[in-house]
């Protein structure tokens, strides 16, 4: 059987753009399909199984759910965090114009879905939810173009990490503020403290990764137990991460590489397995025309490429930024719809905001919905844009 099998697709496949999106498009089916099974209610289990260890100072021992959301996805943040600062000092958003872009379409992209939902649900007990759709799924989301290869320009994927990072941030400081029980400031000071000796290493021209991964750790530790997000703590690291500008191999185009594999076929599949988890129950269909289902379905489907579009055509025309090499209106128009996949982040944000567990599945499932409907518009209007020829002028 195995002369039938040509053995070199493989290492063409996983070495290919689209690879890492179709695997984590596949382990989303995975997830859905097992929570709708027989094994649907031990796989739950399994993913509260409590992990680590505990003592009167340290603090490490928590569900396997936790350690994926907090731990796994800190080393995906710190990849899109190095791959954006390596942009910002090289690349296309080594300019102020083209950096500040992301920005206003990142702003756009929140404020507009948080209005429609919060219309959609005035005078309502939902009401409170109105921070459910303005959060992106980067890791979805960019997985999703991924499936496009080389048929969408550099500067939009680009774009939508930007994009991504500044709305996920946004989202981290919303929760913050409006969904947290409350901030440990000592915890943040301890943080804080760390991130600044990570620029000071820096600053001395300190090479050595070890001088910022082992710190960096203690800065997940500290600002995970601070009430801020902990995938926060990738971000900061990367940041401090030493570049160069000659030729050579940096420590940060370093990490980079090496992290690039892991997260694209190991930690982002997993992150969709475990996150995926929903079982469809009865009277979800109807609930999508609920306020708290229209609202986060118009919000994330229509508001986010609606004010990610606006947002972006404004900052454009006043001169204040410029779009990306080769990227035209309509990829805007598709990367809005990318952006309006909500799922992790949509979701934790819906648990804190209803205690109620009929508000809670009916949210998830609204979310899923809306997220699907903007994945699938958003590709195949890139793909249809994409295979019309060279971009429009973009200035």
């Amino acid at each position: 059987m195995a002369k039938f099998i040509n053995l070199k697709v493989f290492p063409d496949f996983f070495r290919s753009a689209s690879a890492g999106g179709i695997i984590l498009i596949i382990s989303l089916v995975i997830s859905l399909v097992i929570a709708n099974s027989a094994w649907g209610d031990a796989f739950a289990r399994f993913l509260q199984t409590e992990l680590g260890f505990e003592t009167a100072q340290i603090h490490l021992r928590y569900p396997i759910l936790l350690w994926v959301n907090d731990g796994l996805m800190a080393i995906f943040f710190l990849l899109v965090g190095l791959e954006i600062k390596r942009e910002l000092l090289e690349g296309e958003l080594s300019s102020p114009r083209k950096a500040a872009l992301p920005v206003f379409a990142a702003v756009g992209g929140m404020v507009v879905p948080a209005a429609i939902y919060a219309l959609v649900n005035s005078g309502t007990e939902t009401f409170s939810g109105w921070g459910i759709p303005m959060a992106t799924d980067i890791a979805f989301a960019i997985g999703l173009l991924s499936l496009l290869g080389n048929r969408v320009p550099t500067g939009l994927k680009i774009f939508l990490t930007a994009l991504a990072i500044v709305d996920d941030l946004g989202a981290i400081v919303v929760i913050a503020v409006f969904y947290s029980a409350g901030l440990h400031v000592t915890y943040l000071l301890y943080a804080g403290g760390i991130f600044l000796l990570l620029l000071a290493f820096n600053r001395f021209g300190l090479k050595s990764l070890v001088f910022y991964l082992v710190p960096g750790l203690f800065m997940w530790y500290f600002i995970h137990h601070s009430g801020v997000h902990a995938t926060v703590a990738g971000v900061l690291t990367a940041l401090t991460i030493p570049t160069t500008e000659d030729a050579r191999e940096s420590p940060l185009e370093h990490l980079e590489h090496a992290l690039t594999k892991p997260v694209n076929f190991l930690i982002m599949p997993i992150f969709a397995l475990v996150n995926t988890n929903i079982s469809f129950e009865a009277g979800m269909l109807e609930g999508l025309l609920s306020p708290l289902g229209l609202g986060i379905v118009l919000g994330l489907f229509l508001g986010k490429p609606l004010g990610i579009f606006l947002s972006s055509w404004v900052a454009v025309k006043l001169g204040m930024s410029v779009l990306p090499t080769g990227v035209n209106w309509k990829m805007v128009a598709g990367l809005g719809l990318l952006a309006g996949i909500g799922f992790t982040m949509s979701i934790f944000i819906a648990l804190l905001s209803f205690s109620e567990p009929a508000y809670q599945t009916g949210a998830k499932f609204s979310i899923l919905v809306a997220s699907v409907l903007s994945g699938v518009v958003g590709y195949f209007l890139l793909r249809a844009v994409s295979a019309t020829g060279p971009a429009m002028e973009t200035r």
